[in-house]
């Protein structure tokens, strides 16, 4: 036998090999490795689509490192076997494994159908994870969709930036996008099995109260040191140590292999710096001057670097508006907010109850991360004096004010609200009627002339927002 022949042969077999290691359930239905854990609340979102063949579109996963994109994909498998979907129907390759190397996602695909096992007059479940990193990927999806009547493809990647830009650009019409974030406060509580005897529905739909405040506000603290990342929720050795896992494992693999991979950037120190920089400042405002001469790096190249950044789902910057909600043509000022408060930890240190100086940045850092999921555009209102309210919400139609939010880690506000004067201030050259400020522990509404403020704890609010948007409910909270 050749030898080229006989490395073919020993490759397929590996293949082959791999491949069942991948798909356990065709042997066992019940042997899919993930079966034991409890599914992201962001799966009763995503299943409909994966599960929708009647439209010949795939579905793109799109979502930092670590979030549970390959758990929740085969927590999709599990359901839909549930669901009556033979085993032999699904099939899920890794595609970041050595063995996969340098095939294409067609190859991959031919390998699986040649086995004989899936019946092609039925509908076949395909799922490539980590697609990022294999050439033109794009184009055999598209091309797959296009072609194959009876499959339904779905594609995860961590570096999202070049999965979102590659399927708007290359699959319009025939991708749909789903953004899995980091674990909002809500998850965070249901998976660790902690709601009950904490939090509970209030009287009014999409509305939450406290039954224990202490409590809660102490579950809240370490959501904001370690609750971003499963892994890191279930296992007290890595809360041990967050630093060796979030930074080596999530943020050095994003600032040292993805973005570097991506879009060719050659000073790696000088983007580390940068975003190390941003994430000890997180939720203060920053202008790109002070920026610039601050890091001695140009204000065109900070504007890519923090763009790539933002593609990458490390960071989300936020643009400004004046005291009555107009948008400035040119931003010379702006926020930076981790997508995830526990990278602050992980970097630096993780925070105590009583260090009001940086809790107060994390607490408003967490309520803009419950948004991550949402299409919906935040900003933050400052004018003179340094007057400013944390978050504005602006009507898409009209471009005006409808919504304000003050986050406050402290009851002093609800105890002297006139201490708001910034807020209602906006609201008034806004004609806002209402408007809300977090607490530390008070809830209550209070009126001052005709503007009412309601005040519910950070924790409540945070907590009501990632509810609220998975259940596709007034965001912001009030309604």
């Amino acid at each position: 036998m050749a030898r080229e022949s006989i490395v073919r042969q020993i490759q397929d077999e590996q293949l082959a090999a791999r491949l069942r290691d991948d798909n356990p359930w065709w042997d066992d239905p019940n042997d899919g490795p993930f079966v034991h854990l409890t599914p992201r609340a962001y799966f009763n979102l995503l299943f409909p689509l994966v599960q929708d063949t009647a439209v010949r579109r795939a579905v793109v996963l799109l979502g930092p490192r670590r979030v549970g994109k390959t758990v929740l994909i085969h927590h999709l498998i599990d359901a839909l076997i549930a669901e009556g979907i033979p085993p032999k129907q699904l099939v899920y390759f890794s595609v970041d494994h050595p063995v996969y190397h340098a095939q294409s996602l067609e190859s991959l695909l031919d390998i699986y159908l040649s086995t004989g096992e899936p019946d092609r007059s039925q509908p076949v479940y395909v799922f490539f994870d980590e697609v990022q990193y294999l050439k033109d990927w794009e184009v055999h999806v598209k091309a797959m969709v296009d072609r194959i009547s009876f499959i339904k493809v779905t594609v995860s990647g961590s570096a999202a930036a070049a999965l979102k830009a590659k399927s708007e650009e290359s699959g319009a019409g025939r991708f749909t996008d789903f953004l899995l974030p980091p674990l909002t406060f809500y998850e965070y509580l249901r998976l660790t099995d902690q709601e009950a005897g904490l939090i509970e529905p209030g009287k009014r739909r999409g509305r939450f109260k406290a039954v224990d405040i202490d409590g809660l506000n102490e579950r809240f603290l370490h959501y904001l040191n370690f609750g971003g990342y499963p892994e890191v929720v279930f296992s007290p050795q890595i809360q041990e140590n967050p630093g060796r896992f979030v930074k080596q494992d999530i943020i050095d693999k994003v600032l040292l292999r993805d973005l570097p991979t991506l879009y060719g950037i050659s000073d790696i120190p000088e983007l580390n710096r940068l975003f190390t920089s941003l994430a000890f400042n997180t939720a203060n405002e920053l202008s790109w001057e002070s920026l610039s001469q601050g890091s001695g790096v140009s204000k065109t190249t900070l504007r890519k670097y923090i763009t790539y950044l933002e593609a990458a789902f490390l960071i989300r910057s936020v643009n400004r508006v004046a005291e009555n909600a107009r948008r400035f043509k040119r931003a010379r000022t702006f926020k930076v907010y981790l997508t995830n408060p526990s990278m602050r930890a992980a970097l630096f240190a993780p925070v105590a109850a009583d260090d009001k100086r940086e809790t107060g940045p994390l607490a408003e850092t967490a309520i803009f991360s419950q948004w991550f999921h949402s299409n919906i555009d935040l900003y933050y209102a400052r004018w003179k004096e340094g007057r400013e309210v944390d978050i504005v919400g602006l009507d898409p139609g009209t471009q005006k004010a409808a919504f304000a939010v003050e986050v406050k880690w402290s009851d002093r506000y609800f105890e002297r609200p006139s201490d708001l004067g910034a807020l209602r201030e906006f609201c008034g050259k806004s004609h806002l009627e209402q408007c809300l400020a977090t607490t530390y522990s008070k809830v209550g509404t209070k009126s001052i002339g005709d503007l009412k403020i309601e005040f519910i704890p950070t924790a409540v609010y945070c907590y009501m927002l990632g509810h609220n948007i998975i259940a596709g409910k007034t965001a912001w909270g009030i309604e």
